[in-house]
């Protein structure tokens, strides 16, 4: 919905809870015109009901003003005696609308000083429980959300394993596009693996200010600008269009921001013809052969050796003395000298060697993994030459993130060697949104913008900021399982990850003694 469309609806509402409303308002001591202000008429139905005038900002909150809809309406009739479980489950079934019978059907009194207590212990824990839910929901949108890391394209930064907080608020919390959603969820409820929210009706886009912008390899989550999977991970196939907000979120490095020329030559990132300077942090990964002696079996190699970390070894010969593992360079250099390494070399896919795999995946680019572009990453504002071969770099970034998902029907074709949009013939043209480049520190086991090609800047989720859990889920036993120097670590820096777990121990544990004392005071 475009924002006129929405303002339509807004003033709709405001006429219907006018109409639903304006009896009871008289009989609550107030003036019948004070319920068709919009805003106003919020602030003086709280006063009505007995609840904080803050609640008014709640019912403006995408996602939170779902859930407390239907608090306000049980409030409403509750203040005018209607507080049967009857009168409850008729105006939440009928979505408020029960409050036209208490308006014009039923001689009520408003009761100015009602208990807000609940009258049973399930009520007192439905009521807490509804505002946890609403506390954790805000929190989760607007300011920090856990995320767990699926894959390994960020190996070794970051391990398949890892459970990050993820800040909303450093590059600016996006508001929720969807409307109707199940609130603390992505995509699928749990249990019932069913989808956690309605297409329609869609919020406009909107981001908060942040306090900072995404800079050159920084490590971002981001909804994966392609994913039309119902489920993540779903192996039965069905494909839905998925809004915004509910695309499956990614976690990568952005190597290049907008504004940006970027190359790849021989696996290595070129940035605006130079080559780009890594975090200290940064444990880039690349694939390598390693040969050993005759009759010694490599595998043994890998599992001697935990500097060499990866999960996929290939024996390609009888003999066995020959693999395939992802390293870092540092490594690969260590490995050299082991007395049983003949050789190591980095698999490098040549220049000029054709991946069809490869953005912009029209089969006419000689691209791959190693050896790729250069091309430019749309700014904001910035216009560029539109022929043929820009055609393939921006036909999606026209037609789609500055078209379908921005409410915009765009067609961008080709007659010959001129370039159309909607069927009129264009030269250039000027994007609406920044974009960025997306990529996994491991970079032969990454589907990333290689493949899929730019991310749009509102599909921007959040920063990776800290590490609370990480979990190694090959490793036998409990205890082993975790890693315990990982608990508690920062994401981003140049300097080695520093754990602060016992800090929080000793802070739990302060807080412990603190609270058993003051009780006791309490107490006596």
């Amino acid at each position: 919905m475009t924002l006129t469309e929405w303002f339509i609806f807004f003033l709709i509402v405001q006429v219907i809870h006018f109409l639903g409303t304006w009896k009871l308002y008289i009989k609550a001591g107030r003036k019948a015109w004070e319920a068709a202000v919009p805003v106003y008429n919020a602030v003086v139905l709280t006063k009505i009901i007995n609840r904080p005038w803050w609640w008014v900002i709640l019912l403006f909150i995408p996602v939170i003003n779902v859930i407390m809809l239907p608090v306000v309406w049980v409030e409403t009739i509750r203040s005018f005696g209607q507080n049967t479980t009857k009168d409850t489950i008729l105006v939440v079934a009928t979505l408020g609308f029960y409050i036209y019978y208490v308006n014009y059907m039923l001689d009520v009194t408003h009761i100015e000083d009602r208990s807000l207590k609940p009258r049973t212990n399930g009520g007192e824990w439905v009521s807490s429980i509804l505002f946890a839910v609403v506390a954790a929901t805000i929190v989760h949108t607007y300011f920090m959300q856990p995320y767990t890391i699926p894959t390994g394209s960020l190996e070794r930064t970051l391990l398949v394993g890892d459970f990050l907080f993820v800040s909303k608020f450093h590059y600016g919390a996006r508001t929720p596009m969807t409307a109707v959603s199940f609130p603390m969820v992505h995509d699928t409820i749990p249990v019932v693996k069913t989808k956690s929210y309605t297409s329609k009706p869609q919020y406009p886009y909107f981001r908060l200010p942040g306090f900072q912008k995404i800079k050159r390899n920084d490590i971002v989550v981001f909804s994966w600008p392609i994913d039309t999977v119902r489920y993540f991970r779903d192996p039965s196939g069905i494909h839905v269009h998925k809004p915004i907000d509910k695309k499956s979120n990614y976690v990568k490095r952005c190597v290049g921001i907008p504004g940006d020329s970027l190359s790849i030559i021989d696996g290595k990132v070129h940035i605006n013809g130079k080559p780009t300077q890594l975090p200290g942090r940064a444990k880039v990964q690349f694939s390598y052969n390693i040969k050993t002696k005759s009759g010694f079996n490599p595998a043994v190699l890998y599992e001697r050796y935990k500097l060499i970390y990866g999960k996929n070894i290939f024996p390609v010969n009888k003999s066995g003395d020959y693999l395939v593992v992802e390293l870092t360079e540092e490594n690969a250099a260590k490995l050299k000298n082991h007395p049983h390494v003949t050789a190591v070399e980095r698999i490098i896919a040549k220049k000029g060697q054709k991946d069809t795999g490869i953005f912009p995946n029209n089969r006419k680019v000689h691209w791959n993994t190693d050896n790729f572009g250069a091309i430019y990453i749309p700014e904001a504002g910035k216009t560029v030459k539109m022929d043929l071969q820009s055609f393939s770099l921006y036909r999606r970034i026209i037609e789609v993130y500055e078209g379908s998902e921005m409410g915009i029907d765009n067609k961008l074709s080709v007659n010959g060697t001129q370039v159309l949009l909607n069927g009129n013939p264009i030269d250039s043209y000027t994007f609406k949104q920044d974009y960025y480049w997306m990529m996994g520190d491991n970079r032969h086991n990454s589907e990333d913008s290689r493949v899929w090609g730019y991310v749009p800047a509102n599909h921007i989720v959040g920063k990776p900021v800290f590490i609370w859990m990480s979990w190694d889920s090959n490793v036998k036993g409990l205890f082993n399982k975790i890693r315990w120097e990982r608990l508690f670590t920062t994401v981003g820096g140049d300097d080695a990850p520093r754990s602060y777990f016992y800090y929080f121990l000793i802070l739990v544990g302060g807080w412990i003694v603190f609270s058993k004392i003051r009780k006791r005071k309490k107490n006596a």
